[in-house]
């Protein structure tokens, strides 16, 4: 089994130690996951005494990556993944998406998935116990964790910077097909913020009022709501449901464009939040 470590960032980054489980006398050993920042990190490491096996990069934006630099000078002979198509210092692995990773430390594999559309050349890390993967029918059988980066966020999405709107909404719904029981290990704590828009888009969706009054009680208690699960984004992130014909009747309404399929309602509901909401 793993053991998913959160470490806060920033004001509002999580960056994701992906460890063993440790038992009796077994070292502890971890995966590095979107270190933005070093101080924490080490922090964190020293503080359980983790040594660290790789770091596993989503994208190129400085949040994700500027701490890679100073934890290789501590940890020198850590490997470096990353999206082949983006120009990220340091990296010792480019992927591609479609590469299946094994790290024999911590007991997991991670299947590398395109999720390109935030940056046009994003991916993200799916991931199983050793003892039930299945590569070759993993968004299929098994169930996991799901490391997005920025892709999607409990309750929204990242904005479009030099990907594009078709190709972040195709991979919306490639991770829509993942087991509903896939946790999902997003990079941000916007999710309050997030569910206020999404009440703009379905202001009486039982689910994502029920899910506001939760989130925001572990907010109030100082806790995170991420991870979250695939089933509560499918119920309640506007974002993930372009496909519903009310969804799109509301963005519709709201834009004043005559919306043909499901690509421009979530076009349509992306720039309305970017320019009249956030």
């Amino acid at each position: 089994m793993t053991d998913i470590i959160t470490v806060p960032a920033f004001t509002d980054n999580y960056i994701w130690l992906v460890c063993n489980e440790k038992r009796a006398e077994n070292k502890k050993y971890a995966a590095i996951v979107d270190p933005g920042e070093a101080e924490p990190v080490i922090a964190a490491l020293k503080k359980d005494n983790i040594q660290p096996v790789a770091i596993l990069i989503t994208h190129f934006h400085h949040d994700h990556v500027g701490g890679i630099a100073k934890l290789l000078s501590i940890y020198p002979n850590l490997s470096v993944y990353g999206p082949a198509s983006e120009n990220i210092p340091h990296i010792t692995h480019p992927l591609k998406g479609g590469e299946s990773l094994s790290f024999d430390e911590i007991k997991a594999d991670f299947q590398v998935m395109n999720v390109h559309g935030h940056t046009a050349g994003h991916i993200a890390y799916y991931t199983l116990d050793n003892e039930n993967f299945d590569k070759e029918n993993f968004d299929k059988k098994n169930s996991g964790k799901l490391f997005c980066g920025d892709t999607l966020f409990a309750g929204g999405c990242g904005r479009v910077f030099n990907g594009t709107m078709e190709d972040l909404h195709d991979s919306l719904r490639k991770i829509s097909q993942l087991p509903a029981d896939t946790l999902i290990y997003c990079a941000h704590e916007y999710t309050l913020d997030n569910l206020g828009f999404a009440k703009w888009v379905e202001p009486n969706n039982k689910d994502l009022l029920a899910r506001e009054e939760a989130d925001r009680e572990l907010i109030d208690n100082d806790r995170a709501t991420v991870p979250s699960r695939l089933s509560l984004e499918l119920e309640t992130n506007p974002f993930m449901r372009t496909h519903l014909p009310h969804v799109a009747k509301r963005v519709a309404e709201a834009t004043g464009k005559t919306l043909n399929n499901s690509t421009e309602v979530f076009s349509a509901m992306r720039t309305w939040k970017d320019s009249e909401y956030d």
